[in-house]
């Protein structure tokens, strides 16, 4: 049953979202951080799942410390310094701290313990929403190209290693998270444009995949081939969906790669935007792993029928958007 209560802290966590992305000053940017994250612990708390009270707790002791660090630099930062290696560290110590919230390697410690104990609602809100107000707050001082690709090689050499033993999907949604996080701090280097293309295109992809598992309530790579042994339609969207995730060049995911990686060839990150292509292979790895085991053939399914059902409804809007995207991306960009 859907709470009141929890319609409002959803507003107040927008809300919260926007006054730090809007904002002037240092001080009001924090402030809306600190709005938001006091309107999602609420909304993370469920009485009938005891590890959400766990995981919501890990947030919040996690987001606490990095705005104690993010005040911290903005005090530092407020003082004149003639030193400029005090300024380069605060402005670092800043952006390290950002990254710690947004949950980008090697920062990442708390983020797939925390989305393991949440329902599908929150955890689209954690890998989608939550990582808003950080990425905007990043680009407004993204000045030191050899500590970003530093975190970029991290946090895809993470993702990849350690996605590949996971059967929970909460957790590999969590590392293929940081993996985009990487493309996304990637596409930074190019223009603001390229980070906010590449964000919309995976947060519909997100959505698709989350709305998918919600529907047919699974949290664990063994009940996918129980739970999607009647759902034909379904599981062919849920094979594209993670095709269009690893960036495969029909789909709509492999767009603002390509421009990603168009962006740094062109600033001359050659050793980086090869390092990037290589390391994704890694995540797509064990996406491959999750379509074979949906794509095991059952004797009741060789009969290809399509059944359109209501509650199927918006798994099937969504994705209709996600397959036709690339086609429509492509001819405005050739037409514009």
């Amino acid at each position: 049953m859907f709470k009141l209560y929890k319609l409002l802290f959803f507003t107040t966590m927008i809300i919260g979202t926007l006054v730090s992305i809007s904002s002037n000053s240092w001080m009001g940017m924090w402030m809306g951080l600190e709005i938001n994250l006091l309107s999602i612990i609420p909304l993370m708390n469920n009485n009938e799942n005891a590890l959400s009270v766990e995981a919501s707790l890990k947030y919040f002791i996690t987001q606490a410390i990095a705005s104690t660090i993010i005040l911290f630099s903005i005090i530092m930062m407020s003082f004149s310094f003639d030193i400029k290696f005090i300024e380069s560290s605060c402005i670092l110590i800043f952006n390290s701290a950002l990254l710690t919230k947004m949950g980008s390697a090697p920062f990442h410690f708390w983020f797939p313990e925390v989305m393991e104990g949440l329902n599908w609602f929150n955890c689209l809100i954690l890998l989608t929403w939550q990582k808003i107000a950080p990425m905007v707050l990043i680009t407004y001082n993204f000045n030191f190209p050899l500590f970003f690709s530093m975190i970029i090689i991290f946090s895809m050499l993470i993702s990849g290693i350690m996605g590949l033993n996971q059967i929970s999907l909460r957790k590999i949604l969590a590392y293929s998270s940081i993996n985009h996080i990487a493309w996304m701090l990637a596409s930074m280097f190019t223009m603001e444009s390229t980070w906010m293309f590449y964000f919309s295109v995976y947060t519909i992809i997100s959505i698709n995949i989350v709305l998918i598992f919600k529907i047919l309530n699974i949290y664990y790579v063994s009940q996918i081939f129980m739970a999607m042994k009647q759902e034909t339609l379904t599981k062919f969207f849920f094979i594209l969906n993670f095709l269009s995730l690893g960036g495969l060049p029909p789909f709509l995911g492999f767009f603002p790669k390509w421009i990603t990686i168009q962006g740094l060839i062109e600033n001359k990150f050659y050793f980086l935007s090869f390092l990037m292509v290589i390391l994704t292979l890694l995540t797509l790895f064990y996406y491959m792993r999750l379509i074979f085991s949906a794509l095991m053939l059952n004797s009741s399914e060789l009969n290809f029928t399509l059944e359109f059902s209501s509650n199927r409804f918006w798994i099937f809007t969504y994705n209709s958007i996600s397959l036709v995207g690339l086609v429509f991306c492509t001819l405005m960009f050739n037409f514009s």
